[in-house]
Order: structure tokens, then C-alpha cells, then sequence
């Protein structure tokens, strides 16, 4: 129960004074359908059905006693008139309780996903590397609202026992041996019962994994879905949807079952108490009719609220795995924390580079259980404002390499340096403040191409714009679009060609002003018109920013002032195009020697 006490706490900080409104407002509320019960006691003596009621319910006289003075006529008038009072007085009261709990509800629903959204940016790469998105969209989309629902199921749990506790002592003012009876059957009932809310705990553990594997196919089937069109693969992904969408659909009915099955034995066992006790009452403790037919009405509103708290802590044992991965989320996040506020340095407190990068004996290893190393022994100089190219097969670690570069993961031994300055602490957020990155796929939102520009400087004009999208050579087809800059891109721009997202994507970096430019094989996706076009946009940024490419294609990179050659971790070559491609017998040589037969055998 720790992860609940952890978020009842948060409620507890989020609402304040609020909570215990609700809390105090639940107990009038009980207290005034308890004094309404009350008021039956004169209405019937007044309309004859019993004359000496009041008389047998203990201080019920004394408390009557000033209706008594009253005229005949004028007494039936009153007490209706008290009992409307009451009746208003409670709805007004319910309905502000209701809303007040709704405001406190969907607040806590927002501040928590502010909460995990934020702590989510402000943790760091490696982080997300051993996690998959859509374990975060299950989080936010499925588990937070179980965990809220959970709380404030809790917070039911309370008020629907301060409730009975009230509607207890009326019980046990009237009849004291009655009331202690429906109690222990109640307990042994509850005893009875926990097998339920046992039960409960383990479909909710069934859902967490249910829905988490949902959310988790769907993301891939729909980040797949070209793939899935393009090779008629439906039927295989529409099979498992249906098994999965059936398993749900048993989990949810075998919780159905379970709490119909639950509130099925409370009532048989309700009849059969109230039966018994009515029995009792005049063989046994011959109790006078007035009080009797008070405990029958108070124990037929107080028997269905012992009824709601069994179906309240089911549904809150199925809640309780939901806090429990919200509860590892955050202790993942918190350990993983780089940013302690997501007020980031202005774009003045960038770093300067003026000489470059220097990596000295650096080691790496994404699992410290594991003894290979993704990069070992890397000694490198990456000079400012020229262009450095990092080449290798798949796996050399190329990109493991850029992202020790610039500061999303830390070594595991060595340093990284600019201008002979080893990188610490806030460091690594001025730099990325300096660094333009694009990916070999472009990623752009669903929006504007407008709107995916401003995300990277969100003051620019439209003119700074047009200026970035000329000097990537987008501003012709641009303009050639249906609403020009107002066009909509789609879904990660598919309605974009490949060359077309990629010259966006370089105008969005260029439109930052950085002093590093990283392209993750950005062009290796591209035919030899667009990659001609983006070649010819960054000779023209050369000399301007420290340029870095991962390059498949190593035509691409005839221009670059220096290349990098990676093997299985280790650093093989460092050279320039010429010198690198006349060795026949070293890494580059033969990648060159692979590519050039490729090229002249599909021409």
C-alpha cells in the first residue's frame, strides 16, 4: 500500500483545506438524513398511524417537546415545512460537494500528468533508451486515471464510513443489542469477503499488463502502418488485435462477475439478517414497535452502504497495480533527473566554440553488467567550423559517439572537452542550446510548416523563416505548396516527399543559429537529386559552424575538411577522402571499394 499512501499524500497537498471540506461536508450530510429519519416519528403520531411513537424512542420527546405548544393545525405544516428545510438544505449541500469534488478530481488529473510529463523532459537520454514510448503513453493514458480513480475511491472508502459510523450511533441509541448484532454478521461477512477484494488486486494486475501490451501494439502497428499497407499484412495485425481486444474484454467481464458476486451474497445475507432481527425483536428482546420500525428503516439505508464499501475496496484493489507503476515511473525518473527546472539558459549562455571538441579516452557501455563496450579508447579532435564525418558499419557506434559529443550520455571513463575545457554539469545544457541535430528520419509534427518552424525559434518573423527555407533550397517548393507556409504537413510529414521533410528539417536547425550541426545519416535515404540539394545547402554553411555527419553514403562526404573511421567501438582512420580512399587494405578503402561496385552495378 506505500504507492498509495504516496499519491493520497500528493491529494492531500494538492487540494489542502479543500479535502477536509469534503470530508466535514459528508458527515453534515449524514447527519442531517439522520435527523430527517427523526422527523418521521411526529409526522406519524400527527396522521394517526402511531400515537405514542415519540414515547419510545429515547429523547425524542424532550427534543418534540416545543412542537407540543403548537396549535393543532399549524403542527403538520411545521414539521413538513423543517423536513423541506432539511431535504434543501442537504441537496444544496450535496451539490456543492459534488462539484467541489470534481473540481479537486480533474485538478490532481492535471497535476499529475504535469507532473509526470515534466519530470519525463527533464530526465536524461539514457533514460529513455531503456524504456519504450509507449510504456510512457500507457502511463499517462490508461494508469494515471486508475490511480486517481483509486484515490478518490479511497476518499469514498472514508466518507462512506463516517457515514455508517453515524447512521451506527442512531442504530445503537435505539437499540444498542440490535445494532451490535447486524455487526458482527457485517464483520463476518467482511471476513467473508476479503477473498473478493484479493481477487480484485489480481485482475487489476491483469489489466496493467493487458493494457500496457495494447497501447504498445498499437503504437507499433501505426508507426508501422506503410509498412503493414505495403506488404498486406492486415490480416496478421487485425488477428492480434482481436485477441487482444478479447482478453481485455474477459478481463473487464471476470471483474464484472466478481462484483456482482459480491454485492449478490450482501443482499441475500441483508435479507436474511433483517428477517432474523425482526424475529428477535419481539420473541427475544421484545423490542416496542416505534423502535423497531426506526432500526428497519435506518438498517435499510445503512445495510447497502456496508454493500458500497465492499464494492468500493474491490474496485480499489484493482486500482492498486496502477499505483504501482506510476510509483516505478517516478522512482525511474527521479533517479534519471538532468534538469532540475525546464527554464532553460538564454540563447546568450550558449558555449563559444572556438578551437572544437576533443574526446579523450573515452569508454562506454549502455549495460554496466555487460562487458562489451559500445565505444572503447576514443582519443579525437573535432576542429570548429569545419566539417567532420564519422563513417562504419552498422553498430561501430557512430551515434553513440555524437551523443557523448554533445552531452546526452556520459562516458563511462574519459572526457569531453571544448577548447581544452572538460564538460560539467550545466555544460552540457549550454551546449545542446549550440547544437542543431537532424536525424536520418526527419521528424516533423502535425501541423504547419509554419508551426514546425517556430518550434525551433519561436520568435522568429516569417521572413527569418523564408531566409532559412531559401538557404536550405525548400523555398521554391514551398511556395509551390496548396497554403505555402500555412500547409499542413501530416502525421511525422507524410505528406511530404523523403527530400522534401529533410530540407524542412534543415531550415527548422538552421533557423536556430547553432554552432554545431549534426546530421545522423541524414541523407542516406535520398536519391541523388535531393541529396545533391542538401549537399550543396551545407557546403554553403562550411566554414560558418562545426559541421558533424554520419555518413552511409560516403560520396557524400568528399567534401568534408576530416573522417572519422569507426570499427566495433574502437577508432581505425582518421584522414581525408583522398588519403583515406587510396589505402585498399584499411576500413574506408573497402567500404568505398563495396559502394562504388553497388553504384556500378545498378547503373
Amino acid at each position: 500500500m506505500a504507492p498509495v499512501l504516496v499519491y493520497l499524500k500528493k491529494l492531500h497537498s494538492f487540494a489542502g483545506i479543500k479535502l477536509y471540506i469534503c470530508l466535514i461536508g459528508m458527515m453534515v450530510i449524514s447527519l442531517l438524513e439522520g435527523v430527517g429519519i427523526f422527523l418521521l416519528a411526529p409526522l406519524l403520531s400527527l396522521i394517526g398511524v402511531l400515537d405514542s411513537l415519540s414515547a419510545g424512542i429515547p429523547f425524542l420527546s424532550t427534543v418534540l417537546e416545543p412542537l407540543q405548544g403548537l396549535p393543532s393545525s399549524l403542527k403538520l405544516p411545521v414539521i413538513l415545512a423543517i423536513f423541506l428545510v432539511l431535504l434543501i438544505g442537504q441537496g444544496l449541500l450535496q451539490r456543492y460537494l459534488t462539484i467541489l469534488n470534481s473540481e479537486i478530481e480533474q485538478g490532481f488529473i492535471r497535476h499529475s500528468r504535469l507532473e509526470i510529463y515534466q519530470a519525463l523532459l527533464q530526465s536524461n537520454w539514457s533514460f529513455f533508451l531503456k524504456k519504450s514510448k509507449s510504456d510512457f503513453i500507457h502511463i499517462v493514458t490508461t494508469e494515471l486515471p486508475r490511480v486517481s480513480f483509486g484515490v478518490f475511491m479511497l476518499l469514498q472508502i472514508v466518507t462512506t464510513f463516517l457515514f455508517t459510523l453515524v447512521q451506527i450511533g442512531f442504530a445503537l441509541w435505539l437499540s444498542a443489542k440490535l445494532t451490535i448484532l447486524v455487526l458482527i454478521c457485517a464483520l463476518a461477512l467482511s471476513v467473508y469477503s476479503r477473498k473478493f477484494v484479493k481477487k480484485s488486486r489480481t485482475i487489476g494486475h491483469e489489466t496493467t499488463e493487458l493494457m500496457q501490451s495494447y497501447m504498445a501494439g498499437m503504437t507499433d502497428h501505426f508507426n508501422g502502418i506503410k509498412e503493414i499497407k505495403s506488404n498486406m499484412m492486415e490480416k496478421q495485425h487485425l488477428a492480434w488485435f482481436r485477441m487482444i481486444c478479447g482478453r481485455l474484454e474477459q478481463n473487464i467481464v471476470q471483474f464484472t462477475r466478481l462484483r456482482s458476486a459480491s454485492q449478490y451474497y450482501y443482499k441475500v445475507a441483508a435479507g436474511l439478517l433483517i428477517a432474523l432481527f425482526v424475529f428477535l425483536s419481539f420473541q427475544v428482546f421484545h423490542v416496542q414497535a416505534e423502535s423497531l420500525i426506526f432500526i428497519v428503516i435506518i438498517f435499510s439505508r445503512l445495510w447497502p452502504k456496508f454493500s458500497m464499501l465492499q464494492s468500493n475496496l474491490e474496485q480499489m484493489a484493482q486500482s492498486v497495480p496502477a499505483f504501482k507503476s506510476l510509483f516505478d515511473l517516478k522512482q525511474d525518473y527521479e533517479a534519471a533527473q538532468e534538469l532540475e527546472s525546464l527554464d532553460l539558459p538564454d540563447q546568450e549562455n550558449t558555449v563559444r566554440i572556438d578551437e572544437g571538441f576533443e574526446c579523450r579516452n573515452i569508454f562506454y557501455r549502455y549495460d554496466r553488467n555487460h562487458s562489451s563496450y559500445a565505444l572503447q579508447d576514443i582519443n579525437l579532435h573535432i576542429p570548429a567550423n569545419r566539417m567532420t564525418a564519422i563513417v562504419g558499419k552498422s553498430g561501430a557506434g557512430k551515434s553513440t559517439l555524437i551523443d557523448i559529443v554533445i552531452g546526452l550520455i556520459q562516458p563511462e571513463k574519459g572526457q569531453v572537452s571544448i577548447d581544452g575545457k572538460p564538460l560539467a554539469g550545466s555544460d552540457f545544457f549550454a551546449l545542446r542550446r549550440a547544437v542543431a541535430y537532424i536525424s536520418q528520419d526527419p521528424f516533423l509534427f502535425h501541423a504547419s510548416i509554419k508551426e514546425n518552424l517556430s518550434i525551433a525559434a519561436p520568435g522568429a518573423s516569417e521572413e527569418q523563416m523564408r531566409e532559412a527555407l531559401r538557404f536550405a533550397n525548400a523555398e521554391q517548393f514551398v511556395n509551390n505548396l496548396p497554403h505555402g507556409l500555412d500547409t499542413v504537413v501530416g502525421d511525422r510529414g507524410v505528406r511530404l516527399s523523403g527530400g522534401e521533410r529533410q530540407r524542412i528539417v534543415l531550415a527548422r536547425a538552421i533557423l536556430r543559429k547553432p554552432s554545431v550541426l549534426i546530421l545522423d545519416e541524414a541523407t542516406s535515404a535520398l536519391d541523388s537529386e535531393n541529396e545533391t540539394i542538401i549537399q550543396e545547402a551545407l557546403d554553403r554553411l562550411k566554414g560558418s559552424m562545426t559541421i558533424i555527419v554520419i555518413a552511409h553514403r560516403l560520396s557524400t562526404i568528399r567534401n568534408a575538411d576530416q573522417i572519422v573511421v569507426l570499427d566495433n567501438g574502437k577508432i581505425t582512420q582518421i584522414g581525408g577522402f583522398q588519403q583515406l580512399s587510396k589505402d585498399p587494405d584499411g576500413l574506408f578503402g573497402k567500404l568505398l571499394s563495396c559502394q562504388t561496385k553497388v553504384s556500378a552495378i545498378r547503373r
